[in-house]
């Protein structure tokens, strides 16, 4: 069997389905970006899954993140469900670490605190996007700033831990 085109290894369409209105309008910006900026450039490769390029409806299910894999004619072709237990801790840090950002920003004149908290975000991104490479490895393989992008949609899914 020839190895797949890398260029249709790629997320074409993304819905979340249990995607309710965020707390705050920075948050609701943070998903927007991500979701644009995933469908814009990102490499998700089921792995045993021929073709591509895919939709992936992402949602949380029983207390699982689920990863609906679809074709192109939007028939699934793989499910694949991660406990969200490790990563409650990340993605409690992440609410607040939005909650501070916006608190800076709305109390104004705080650049440097602006910058720190960007910076722990930045950390917390990396630490999500790691932690969701390895928990897909050998299922999905993803490029770093596709699994950045994907942590930023797990915490705007689940909001309240």
């Amino acid at each position: 069997m020839a190895p797949a085109d890398p260029a249709l290894r790629r997320l074409v369409n993304l819905v979340l389905p249990d995607a309710s209105p965020l707390p705050s309008s920075y948050a609701e910006a943070d998903r927007r970006q991500a979701v644009a900026d995933l469908l814009t450039e990102n490499r998700f490769d089921p792995v045993g899954v021929p073709g591509g390029p895919f939709a992936l409806l992402l949602c949380v299910r029983d207390g699982r993140l689920v990863f609906d894999i679809r074709d192109g004619a939007d028939v699934p072709v793989r499910a694949v469900a991660l406990a969200l237990g490790p990563f409650r801790r990340l993605i409690k840090d992440y609410h607040m670490i939005v909650e501070s950002h916006e608190q800076a920003v709305a109390e104004g004149g705080h650049e440097a605190r602006i910058q720190a908290i960007d910076m722990g975000r930045r950390g917390l991104h990396n630490e999500g996007a790691d932690l969701l490479m390895q928990r897909l490895e050998g299922r999905i393989a993803l490029d770093f700033e596709t699994a950045r992008r994907l942590f930023t949609l797990v915490c705007a899914l689940h909001q309240r831990i």
